[in-house]
């Protein structure tokens, strides 16, 4: 495991630092598709030019910590539900759904949206706040009540 820094807002940035991504380059959605190239954040500890194989991480650095943690073992505490929880993470930032849906290798936004819904962040006082701040101060949006006015 990595000895980043843990909860802090550049963990990510100070892994970068300390290990550097890894381009590879893999066919593209079919054993014969286009080549596409990726950076790999987090590789295999024997060879740094492989991925991270989910059923190796889950054996043996997944199951491991919930167990020293204390966690149960199941669906609901394993790796799909560490997926869940970065969607949720995003969804919150404001992500859109197209990027997640991109970032997860999803086929259609549809489906994100209609996976992800009901973990997408109540909106109405964002609503709020963005109508207030373009009615105090109209230049802060690049279109607003002149721009609508203008439609019709």
């Amino acid at each position: 495991m990595c000895p980043c820094p843990r909860r802090s807002p550049s963990s990510l940035a100070a892994h970068i630092t300390k290990h550097a991504p890894v381009d590879v380059t893999l066919p593209w959605k079919t054993p014969d598709g286009p080549p596409v190239t990726a950076s790999l954040l987090f590789t295999n500890a024997r060879n740094k030019a492989v991925a991270l194989h989910r059923t190796r991480f889950n054996r043996y650095v997944w199951r491991p910590a919930l167990t020293s943690a204390g966690i149960p073992l199941g669906r609901e505490n394993g790796m799909h539900a560490l997926r869940h929880f970065y969607a949720s993470v995003l969804l919150d930032a404001g992500e859109s759904i197209k990027a997640l849906s991109e970032y997860l290798g999803h086929h259609d936004p549809s489906f994100t949206l209609r996976t992800y819904t009901h973990l997408m962040p109540n909106s109405e006082a964002r609503t709020r706040t963005a109508v207030d701040r373009v009615f105090r101060d109209p230049d802060s949006a690049k279109d607003g009540p002149e721009t609508a006015q203008g439609a019709s």
